[in-house]
């Protein structure tokens, strides 16, 4: 695809500053841009950068207007306005052919859009509905009585379990596993494990993301939900009855335990621990590493762990943490002498 700059500028509110009617065909860092390409600038440290690059258009804010060399879009907000011209410049590749692939088996009782598309060995069980515009990639397996709203896509080899419901506009990566069993198990006296029926659903709604090979557990009763606009990365694991607000989005490892709440428009980076039964309110922001042990009823930003640093300084660091409470309970006594 092809646009002037002057095109772009509309699709992000943006004002161009000079040649508007310069033709952009793809995008680039400042770096590796070349003529016909567009960059942007939202990190200060990339900066270094702006002087000496050959893109013919860069995306930046006013600071660096008089600062950059060649044509500018000027937006408020660069990252974004990037996204928004990428996906125009490098849309979605149509997928063909449509309707349903001669080696996919589909129940008898599915109920299939005709704008619906179905690829290669894939497994349609029964009473699933699927809506208009949803694409189903190669490999993919859905479980009976689940539904997929409209224009959802699942790439390939995505495992949607029994009852699981998912909103228009999904994009769900490959190696998904949506529906599963929770880790449900009841412990005897003998040391036994009995396993606990796993009753809930998964629901999750409008316009989410899922990235690779993220696991979604099923609720043990009542329902996983993961509402509207949610974002998660790769390798995630979404335990059973895990409740997730609107727009909030998670990064890669992170672990949340059964029947965890977290609120609306939280940014969960990656590697976080969140234990099970506890919430955390809207508008949190819980750093890298970080272990969640407690419930959260304020917004802000939270931390746990320790900053990297040489072995030798962390392993005498790490034998005075564990001397802490005995240091501790020496200097309030001195105080009460």
């Amino acid at each position: 695809m092809t646009f002037t700059l002057n095109e772009l500028a509309k699709h992000v509110d943006g004002q161009v500053d000079g040649d508007d009617e310069c033709k952009i065909e793809g995008v680039g860092t400042l770096q590796g841009a070349q003529a016909g390409q567009i960059s942007f600038l939202s990190n200060s440290r990339y900066g270094k950068y702006l002087s000496n690059t050959k893109a013919s258009a860069v995306i930046i804010n006013e600071r660096y207007q008089s600062k950059c060399p060649v044509n500018a879009v000027i937006v408020d907000d660069p990252y974004c306005a990037y996204a928004i011209i990428a996906a125009l410049l490098h849309p979605d590749k149509p997928v063909s052919p449509k309707g349903i692939h001669a080696s996919a088996v589909v129940s008898d009782t599915a109920r299939i859009h005709d704008q619906a598309i179905i690829g290669p060995l894939c497994v349609i069980e029964d009473d699933v509905t699927l809506h208009a515009g949803v694409i189903i990639g190669p490999g993919c397996v859905i479980g009976r009585q689940s539904s997929i709203g409209e224009n959802s896509r699942l790439e390939a080899n995505v495992t949607i379990w029994h009852d699981t419901q998912i909103g228009k506009r999904a994009l769900i990566h490959s190696g998904v596993v949506i529906g599963a069993d929770g880790f449900g198990i009841a412990e005897q006296k003998n040391g036994h494990w009995i396993k606990v029926p796993q009753l809930g659903r998964v629901c999750i709604g409008n316009d989410v993301e899922v990235g690779a090979n993220t696991c979604i557990d099923r609720g043990a009763l009542g329902d996983t939900v993961i509402e509207e606009g949610v974002k998660l990365d790769n390798l995630i694991q979404i335990a059973h009855n895990v409740h997730i607000g609107a727009h909030t989005v998670i990064a890669s490892s992170t672990a949340i335990a059964g029947s965890a709440k977290i609120g609306k428009n939280c940014k969960i980076a990656g590697a976080v621990g969140i234990v099970g039964h506890l919430e955390i309110t809207d508008n949190v922001v819980v750093t890298g590493m970080s272990m969640v042990s407690k419930s959260i009823t304020e917004p802000g930003v939270y931390s746990s762990g320790t900053l990297l640093e040489k072995n030798s300084s962390w392993h005498k660091n790490a034998i005075r943490m564990k001397q802490l409470d005995d240091i501790a309970r020496k200097v309030k006594k001195l105080g009460s002498e």
